[in-house]
Formats: structure tokens, C-alpha cells, sequence
């Protein structure tokens, strides 16, 4: 195998299922990856990580090369060894705080300039230097460096940024070293314009890559918004390789995501919900700072295969969140993050047995008796 092989399983109407073969093992899709911006997904141990079933994590280009730097991880013996997570990892490029960290950062066409959030020190990110780092990293899948917008911008900032991704997109081509099982991904950008996107999609695929994502979205614009240019978008993606939907997110999304042909997710949603006391269940969102739970003895699912959500009381979780203890912080986490494996367990299974309108129609059923999220 020379890069990542990608196989489609089974198919129920656009939604797809399939297996990313990496060097670390392979991925079940669709996948949701939890979040390890600094080599750490906040509040868990890799093993807990591990026994909520993720298969994959993701880190973080910038704040890797800022602390502890990525060629110290590197004489470690990369980001499996430095962390103890033994499967798949994916690196995120930077490409997210161009657009987040835009106070602290000047852009040019070389690559962009950023002002450490830790001690104002400059540190310049090039297409190059990007995918330099991510491979020090042991990254299985390497992500382009692009120009993600803020939305809604006038189209005429869009069409540049696109075009300026494409450009960054073939010298992170140049730069990286094919090995097998490691590979690198496209991503696309153009806001919610579908002739942006489909523009975009065209110069990846000449360029060619292991995988595509779709980047720039969930940064603003209305969920209808999103899902629409999904729709429209994802048939300009190769059927052959997988879909990464960047940045989401909600469960909501997730399952409307995966309906319209998304293979990979992530997002910092499960992990910072359950450091400000929400935990997400299948009878819908719990907030434990709320008073009600505090004299509750039910645990939030006793069905659960999470030990934190079947084997302490919501009386108990309430007097954690309330206390700022950090057991707290770690048991709604760990029920999140096994929360969306399970989302994502149950997907799999339903476009397996051809059945994922049922699903999405008891999933739905659920959500609108639990209410949004608050």
C-alpha cells in the first residue's frame, strides 16, 4: 500500500460506508475524531479515549509547533509515541487559525505570520513548513495549509481565498513524502457558492490527493446554509476518496452530513461541552449545573456502555460541576466523546443494514422530544 487506501463498503443512497487504511491501523466510516489540539484530548486519558472507541485523533500544526515544538516530537519519536495513542492521528494544517488567530497574523502568498498567543514570538507558517512539521509529527494524514474565511464575506474575498488555497495546495502536494500508509488531503474552499466550490474541487482532483476536505464551513453561516452546499458539493468530490467535513460538530450535523456522502468528522464539541457541565445522552442534552439534578440518583444512562454515564449519580456529576472539581470535567467528557462514537457506531450499522431513513427518523424523534441544545 503506497499512501492510505480508502475501500466503500456499503452505500444507502448518497451516505457512505467504508475503511481508511493507515499505517496505524485502519478507520471505520464514517468517523467522528475527537479532538487533541495539544497532544492531549482535554480531560482523558488515551485509554479512555480508546475505550469510548475512537479510532482516530486529531492535533494541532500550530500549537504543536509553538509548545513543546514539533521537532522535539519528533526526536521522541513522534506524536504516537510522545502520547501513548497508538492509532491513526491527523494533523490539522494551522489553516483554521489563519482565520481565528486574525488579529495576530499577516498573510501574504508565501504563507503566513503568526504572533504566539503564548509569548507574541513570530513563528511563519509556509505550505512547506505546514507539511515539514506534520510529517516531524507522524501525522497518518497530513493536511494541506489554506485560508479559511469567517462567513458571511463578500464573494470577491472568497474567490481569493479559494484561489490562494489551490495555489498553497500544490506546493503542500510538492512538499510532502509519500510513505505508505501516511497520506495528504486536499481541502476545498468558497464559502456557500457552488460554483467556488466546484472550482476548487476541479484544481485538488488535477493536483490529486489521498483525500478531499471540505473546509470553511460551520465558521458562521446558518446550518441550512451548510447542509445545502454539502449537498451540492460533495458529488465534486472523487467517490473513491474519502470526505472530511471540517470543524462540525453538532450530533444534528453530523447525521445530516453523513446522509449527504461525509465520511470524517471532528470537533471540540463533545470535549467543551463536558468541561462547562453539558452532557450529551441519547434521551437528548443534560445540563448538570442546572439545580434540578442536584437530589437525582439516576445516573444519565444506565444502559450506557460508559462507565461515567451508567455508574454515577446525576446528584454526583451536579456536585462536581458545582464544585469546579476536576473528576467532573473528566466524566462528562468521557460520556461525550463515547456519546458520538456511538452516534457514529449506530450510522455505520444502519447504512450497513440499508436502513439509515429509520435511523434518522428515530434520531430526529429523540432530538425534537430532548429540545435543541442549550
Amino acid at each position: 500500500m503506497n499512501g492510505l487506501r480508502f475501500t466503500l463498503l456499503a452505500r444507502d443512497g448518497t451516505a457512505r460506508r467504508g475503511r481508511l487504511e493507515t499505517a496505524h491501523g485502519a478507520i471505520e466510516t464514517p468517523a467522528f475524531m475527537p479532538v487533541g489540539t495539544a497532544g492531549t484530548v482535554k480531560a482523558l486519558t488515551m485509554d479512555m479515549v480508546r475505550q469510548a472507541g475512537a479510532q482516530i485523533i486529531l492535533g494541532n500544526t500550530y500549537h504543536l509547533m509553538l509548545r513543546p515544538g514539533a521537532e522535539r516530537v519528533g526526536r521522541l519519536g513522534g506524536l504516537h509515541r510522545f502520547t501513548g495513542w497508538t492509532g491513526p492521528i491527523l494533523t490539522d494544517s494551522g489553516g483554521f487559525q489563519v482565520m481565528s488567530l486574525s488579529a495576530r497574523r499577516k498573510l501574504t502568498e508565501a504563507g503566513v505570520t503568526f504572533r504566539s498567543h503564548l509569548d507574541g514570538s513570530a513563528h511563519e507558517l509556509t505550505p512547506e513548513r505546514s507539511v515539514g512539521i506534520q510529517d516531524s509529527l507522524d501525522a497518518n494524514v497530513t493536511m494541506q495549509l489554506d485560508e479559511c474565511l469567517k462567513l458571511p464575506a463578500p464573494r470577491g474575498e472568497v474567490e481569493r481565498a479559494m484561489e490562494l488555497s489551490l495555489r498553497w495546495a500544490a506546493r503542500s502536494k510538492a512538499a510532502f513524502r509519500t510513505r505508505p500508509g501516511y497520506g495528504l488531503f486536499g481541502i476545498t474552499q468558497g464559502g456557500t457558492d457552488d460554483a467556488l466550490r466546484r472550482r476548487s474541487a476541479e484544481g485538488l482532483k488535477a493536483i490529486g490527493f489521498d483525500g478531499y476536505a471540505i473546509g470553511g464551513l460551520a465558521v458562521g453561516e446558518p446550518q441550512d446554509a451548510m447542509l445545502r452546499t454539502i449537498e451540492a458539493h460533495a458529488p465534486d468530490l472523487p467517490e473513491d476518496r474519502p470526505r472530511y467535513l471540517m470543524g462540525v460538530g453538532r450530533p444534528d450535523d453530523i447525521v445530516e452530513a453523513v446522509r449527504r456522502g461525509v465520511d470524517l468528522f471532528d470537533c471540540v464539541m463533545p470535549t467543551r461541552s463536558g468541561r462547562t457541565g453539558q452532557a450529551f445522552t441519547r434521551f437528548g442534552t443534560v445540563n448538570l449545573r442546572n439545580a434540578r439534578h442536584k437530589d437525582d440518583p439516576a445516573p444519565l444512562d444506565p444502559e450506557s456502555g460508559c462507565p461515567a454515564s451508567r455508574d454515577y449519580s446525576r446528584a454526583y456529576l451536579h456536585h462536581l460541576v458545582k464544585s469546579d472539581e476536576i473528576l467532573g470535567a473528566m466524566l462528562l467528557t468521557w460520556n461525550n466523546v463515547w456519546h458520538y462514537q456511538d452516534l457514529m457506531r449506530g450510522l455505520r450499522a444502519a447504512i450497513e443494514a440499508g436502513r439509515l431513513g429509520d435511523h434518522v427518523a428515530a434520531f430526529k424523534a429523540d432530538e425534537a422530544r430532548s429540545g435543541p441544545l442549550p
